[in-house]
């Protein structure tokens, strides 16, 4: 009985330790699962799993041939259950997604509650160290990683007057985008014409020059213009 206080509280306690430090990261730059949802979801995590560890001791009594004993089915019913929790911190905001980090971490926290279940002290330390480095470290490395992001522009002249295509073409890629997927209809019971498409670059700011440009020409009716991502 000792030694099940003791693997119980050790279990636990790491349990807590180990969610709490992904959360804290978490918490830190905002998100809505912080730190409390990481703890309890690394804490129940473990807790379950302690269910396999001393499944014995609770059937003690019962026929040998009528058990059946395979762990993994428990943390396969815990990794399932974790990914509607996942899901539901993954927010689309127009043509923006957010909180896949977020869920990727969550499901992260209950994989080290599993093996710390399991006594796998190691195996949960290291993924612990990982994990932190991956969301500490790595998003320093991101920001100095050239990436393409992608947008969606509209904009819209006047029917009678308005930029031909080469025209607005050679304007966006002045800005350092590339664009693509263009497409054209009237608005405005037919007074409007209008460009949609596609656009990228690799330097963030070009949306703000972009935007700045549109804005001060007379010629332009309306424009929006929005990262997707």
């Amino acid at each position: 009985m000792e030694n099940e206080f003791t693997l119980t509280l050790t279990r636990l306690s790491l349990a807590l330790l180990a969610g709490g430090l992904i959360g804290l990261e978490r918490t830190y730059h905002g998100r809505p699962a912080g730190i409390r949802t990481h703890t309890l979801v690394c804490l129940s995590s473990s807790l379950l799993m302690l269910l396999s560890v001393f499944q014995w001791d609770l059937v003690a009594n019962a026929p040998i041939d009528t058990i059946r004993v395979d762990p993994t089915r428990m943390a396969q019913g815990i990794m399932t259950g974790i990914g509607f929790l996942g899901a539901g911190v993954i927010l689309k905001d127009s043509l923006t997604i957010r909180g896949l980090t977020t869920a990727a971490s969550i499901w992260l926290s209950a994989s080290v509650g599993v093996v710390i279940g399991m006594g796998l002290y190691f195996a949960a330390f290291l993924a612990l160290l990982f994990a932190l480095l991956i969301l500490i470290l790595f998003r320093r490395i991101e920001h100095y990683i050239p990436t393409q992001q992608y947008g969606h522009l509209i904009v819209s002249f006047s029917r009678l007057q308005h930029l031909s295509e080469e025209e607005l073409r050679k304007l966006i890629e002045d800005h350092e985008f590339r664009c693509f997927d263009i497409s054209y209809c009237l608005e405005n019971e037919g007074k409007l014409f209008q460009y949609e498409m596609t656009v990228n670059t690799t330097n963030q700011k070009n949306y703000r020059l972009l935007s700045e440009t549109l804005t001060n020409l007379e010629i332009v009716q309306d424009f929006s213009l929005r990262p997707s991502g």
